[in-house]
This record gives C-alpha cells, sequence and structure tokens, in this order.
C-alpha cells in the first residue's frame, strides 16, 4: 500500500508540474490586444468581440447576417467567405465565442444557455431588431440551431456548414473531459494537435481555392489562442456541457417553425460524418442541401469559393419568395 501511494504522489507531482509549466506564462486577454478593428460588447458573462462587415450603400438589401464559428477556431474561419455575402448587399455581423479567439474567457459553464444567450445579448446590443439571417459552422450549426429554437421570431433563414448535432457520441473523448482536473491537463498536454487537427493534409490534396486558409497561416492564426489563460477551459467546458452530438430537438422545432434551412456538407467530413445529413433531413424534410464531393470538414475556409455562392444564391431565393 505504501509503495501505491508513493507512486500515486510521485504521479501526482509530476502531473502538476507538467501543467504548471504549460500554464505559467499565458497571458489574460485585454482590451489591448483587439486590432483597430472591431470592438467588445459588454454582456453580462463578460466582454464578447464583434465586428461588422457593410457593403457600399448602393449594395445594401437591409438585410443583416451573422456568422456563427464553430468548437475551437474564431471567426477567421469566415474570411474567404464573407466577401460573398457583402457583395450580394448584407450586413455581416462575425463574432468570436467566449473562451476563443478576442473575446473573453470566463469561468462558467459553457452550456447552451451561454452560447444561445449571448448571441441574444449581442443582438441587442448592437440594436439588430430585426430578423437575421444565421450561418453556423460545425458547433456554431448546433448554437444557431438551438438560437432558432429560443427565438424562432428572430432567425429568418438558417444556413449550416458542417453542423454538429448529427454525429456519433464519441465516449471517450466525453468521458475523459468530463473528469475534474484530468479534462483540463490532458487539454493543455495535447491542445496544439487537438486545436489545429481540424486541417487534415487528405482534406487538401485536391484543394485548389485562391481565397482558401493556407496551412501554416491556419496554423498560426489557430495557435496564437494558446498564449491565452482560459482556452483550453473553455473547450474542456463545452465538452462537458454543451451537447455536440444530438441536436436534433433544436432542429425538430427550426423544421416546425418553418425556417428556411439550408445545409452544405463535405462527402469527406471525418468530424461531422456526411453520413448526419440524412438524419438531418429526417428531421428537417424542407432543408435544402448542398454537397461538395470529397470535400471535408474544413470547407468554410478551405473551399470558400464554393460555400459563399452556395449561400448567397440561397439567400436569394429566399428574399424573392
Amino acid at each position: 500500500m505504501k509503495k501505491i501511494g508513493l507512486v500515486f504522489l510521485v504521479l501526482t507531482i509530476g502531473l502538476s508540474l507538467s501543467y504548471g509549466l504549460k500554464t505559467y506564462d499565458l497571458k489574460t486577454i485585454t482590451q489591448a490586444h483587439l486590432p483597430p478593428q472591431g470592438a467588445w460588447a459588454e454582456l453580462s458573462q463578460g466582454n464578447l468581440y464583434y465586428r461588422w462587415y457593410v457593403p457600399p450603400a448602393e449594395l445594401r438589401n437591409g438585410e443583416t447576417l451573422v456568422l456563427v464559428h464553430g468548437f475551437s477556431t474564431p471567426h477567421f474561419v469566415w474570411d474567404g467567405v464573407k466577401h460573398f455575402l457583402i457583395e450580394s448587399g448584407y450586413d455581416v455581423l462575425v463574432y468570436d465565442h467566449f473562451g476563443r479567439g478576442l473575446s473573453e474567457r470566463p469561468s462558467v459553464n459553457y452550456d447552451q444557455t451561454l452560447y444561445v444567450e449571448s448571441l441574444r445579448e449581442l443582438l441587442a446590443h448592437q440594436q439588430v431588431s430585426q430578423p437575421v439571417h444565421l450561418v453556423g459552422y460545425s458547433m456554431g450549426g448546433a448554437v444557431a440551431g438551438y438560437f432558432a429554437q429560443a427565438y424562432p421570431k428572430a432567425v429568418k433563414t438558417l444556413s449550416l456548414i458542417a453542423p454538429a448535432g448529427f454525429m456519433t457520441d464519441d465516449s471517450v473523448l466525453g468521458s475523459l473531459a468530463s473528469l475534474p482536473i484530468v479534462g483540463e491537463w490532458l487539454g493543455h498536454m495535447f491542445a496544439n494537435k487537438i486545436v489545429v487537427n481540424d486541417i487534415y493534409e487528405a482534406e487538401m490534396a485536391d484543394i485548389d481555392d485562391p481565397l482558401a486558409i493556407g496551412k501554416s497561416d491556419y496554423v498560426t492564426r489557430v495557435s496564437k489562442q494558446l498564449r491565452y489563460r482560459g482556452f483550453v477551459e473553455s473547450l474542456v467546458s463545452t465538452l462537458r456541457h454543451f451537447n455536440l452530438f444530438n441536436a436534433h430537438s433544436a432542429f425538430l422545432a427550426v423544421s416546425e417553425s418553418a425556417i428556411p434551412t439550408l445545409a452544405i456538407w463535405g462527402t469527406n467530413d471525418a468530424t461531422v460524418p456526411y453520413v448526419g445529413s440524412a438524419s438531418m433531413l429526417k428531421v428537417m424534410p424542407q432543408a435544402e442541401l448542398v454537397t461538395v464531393l470529397e470535400g471535408g470538414h474544413n470547407i468554410t475556409y478551405m473551399q470558400p469559393s464554393i460555400v459563399g455562392p452556395a449561400i448567397t444564391s440561397f439567400l436569394q431565393k429566399q428574399l424573392q419568395l
């Protein structure tokens, strides 16, 4: 028993030291880290970064479009897509979820309520009172679905790109994340691999999109988040408290509310497998599905020349109805 206790003590000290070394130099994000463009919105849970992109006056159509990013990659994933939306006349609002990008990292449960209410509060803060067009990528698709379920009159259309909520539950990942301290330790030890794992060589091999993000640029921009305290904790808390795997009830409510819906999905998506599109169409038979042959989970920023026009075409049809 003494030997077991000694081994446990040594193991605990070793894990604590490695955790300390990983987290010691982390910075707390402040307003000084913000770029000249965009700003913080002071919401109930902290300061949330947002930025508007507004087309020239002669192009504006009076419609507002909100882009909701996914699990770990902040708003830069929209860089290749947003031009299509702006040039089509939409006022485009992008933001970073709490815990990511340029937003603060509050010590709260990163659950459905946090994501839905932060979006509601942001729209109120920006005095957006008319229904908006929501575009959600990956986890952002589930967030958009939950928002539309809670506030159906606030949503004019819903566009989903590789949406979370139609996946097979990863019980191992969920079990590890649910363990106190262990989840955070694993997150900090392997954060770099976990975060940049959203872009695969196999998914890039045959892509020739001039608007795509280069791998080195992607890795650099995503890795910047690892410098700030609370990023890893926000990811771990999301795995614990936000259902990434099954959002069927939310999308069923969207269907019942008759909100026009588009889904864009790659056949080679390794994160939210394309087979999930069949489940989506069962829940939302009115949804329009655009299939990207051989597209991966990263189609938003690797194939924006397909994704952007697909969204604007869908929206144009809705505005003509």
